[in-house]
């Protein structure tokens, strides 16, 4: 049977699925995925290491499982209009979006989050479509499922230079104006995220 395939952020849950008890700051919990034949993505349940081992040898397997650590959720900082977003921000809005044509952007983006230390890729799954990459954020838990594209060596520069621009204005690509002159990369920009598929 093909597995469904969903980019849909998941958020780390604050207790055990199976036993609803309260997780403690830094303990260490399973999190597992499960194709979710109602809504064609996936289900997240995050269980402590008793109630997983506990799981009968006829459980359902699960996608996708590994452990984490489990970090209590803190007061976090509000985006506003005025701000720019953040890469990780980006990537976000770019996940609940799911637009066909931002899928290049959202590996690229995910690599170099990888690279950086915030995300960590727990696992990779080859699927009908191509290798689904799951990620973890390292400080929420959040999971961001991204195929993995197999960009040509030849097109890489072209997505670095869309990830440079949606840095530059907010995660939005601006309008096409023959008018204006072409943009110019950033100060900087170049640096931060300059070859994210090469070593």
């Amino acid at each position: 049977m093909a597995l469904p395939e969903s980019w849909h952020v998941h958020p780390r849950s604050r207790e055990c699925a199976a036993t609803r008890r309260a997780f403690s700051d830094g303990e260490t919990i399973v999190t597992a995925l499960y194709p979710d034949p109602q809504t064609g993505g996936y289900l997240r349940r995050d269980l402590c290491l008793d109630a997983w081992k506990l799981l009968p040898a006829d459980a359902e397997p699960p996608f996708s499982f590994w452990q984490t650590t489990f970090s209590a959720p803190t007061g976090g900082h509000h985006q506003t209009d005025t701000e720019k977003l953040s890469a990780e921000e980006i990537l976000h809005r770019l996940v609940i979006e799911d637009a066909d044509h931002t899928e290049n952007t959202r590996y690229i983006l995910a690599v170099m989050l990888e690279r950086r230390k915030l995300l960590r890729e727990t696992d990779s799954q080859r699927t009908p479509s191509g290798i689904l990459r799951v990620y973890e954020h390292r400080k929420t838990g959040e999971i961001y499922l991204i195929r993995d594209p197999d960009i040509p060596l030849a097109q890489v520069e072209a997505f670095q230079n869309e990830v440079i621009v949606l840095l530059e204005n907010n995660g939005r690509l601006p309008a096409a104006d023959p008018a204006e002159t072409p943009l110019e990369t950033p100060a900087g920009a170049e640096a931060e995220i300059s070859d994210p598929l090469c070593g």
